[in-house]
């Protein structure tokens, strides 16, 4: 018996219709389901990372323009700086090396060598004040002129203005040479500044050069 026995000719009309719908769903699910079995064969669950068929993993790739990641540069530390040594300052030429007024000395009668120093001879000994003045100079005493002297003298003495700086230079160069330091005398007042020191034989005869 047919499944449509008994009904009218529209509905089996409807009926027919309703089961090639059905017929074709039917096909097309199948069809679905066979595709979607090979793609849950072949894909890559989520959180893994593919593999070649050697095994190996295949290099990351990174989108394009993005700069690679680059770590930090180490900082570093500035250059230790050390205080560089100041060297005294070089003496000023006819100083010879010491100190000029006002300025402090290492000691009290090196202190005042920067003064200009006269040497004369008052004796009948020959090249005596010559002599006398390369000791001074040996000494660092700034010795500028050498020559005789008129008159008559009784000791050797370095001479001063009193007030002045010669005055200490005088008194510190007669106790190194063991002759007097006087005030200039009336002959000598106006002389040009500096210690005069005018030499009698007496000097010849204390004479630290061991000169005769």
């Amino acid at each position: 018996m047919s499944l449509f026995s008994g009904l009218s000719r529209p509905m089996k009309a409807a009926g027919l219709a309703l089961v090639g719908v059905a017929v074709i769903a039917a096909v097309i699910g199948g069809i679905t389901l066979t595709s979607g079995g090979g793609d849950s064969d072949t894909a890559t669950p989520p959180g893994t990372t593919p593999t070649t068929s050697d095994g190996a993993t295949p290099p990351s790739s990174q989108p394009s323009g993005t700069p690679p990641a680059s770590s930090p540069p180490a900082s570093s530390a500035p250059p230790s700086s050390a205080p560089a040594s100041s060297a005294p300052p070089a003496s000023q030429p006819g100083q010879t090396g010491q100190p000029g007024p006002g300025q402090p000395g290492g000691d009290q009668q090196a202190s005042h060598k920067w003064v200009t120093v006269r040497v004369y001879n008052n004796s009948l000994i020959q090249g005596l004040a010559e002599r006398a003045a390369n000791d001074f100079r040996a000494s660092g005493w700034n010795v500028t002129e050498v020559g005789p002297h008129q008159g008559k003298l009784p000791k050797s003495a370095a001479y001063f203005r009193p007030g002045t700086d010669e005055e200490a230079a005088a008194k510190a160069l007669a106790l190194e040479f063991g002759i007097e330091a006087q005030p200039r005398f009336e002959g000598i007042q106006n002389a040009a500044p500096g210690v005069i020191v005018i030499l009698t034989k007496d000097y010849d005869e204390n004479d630290k050069s061991g000169g005769s």
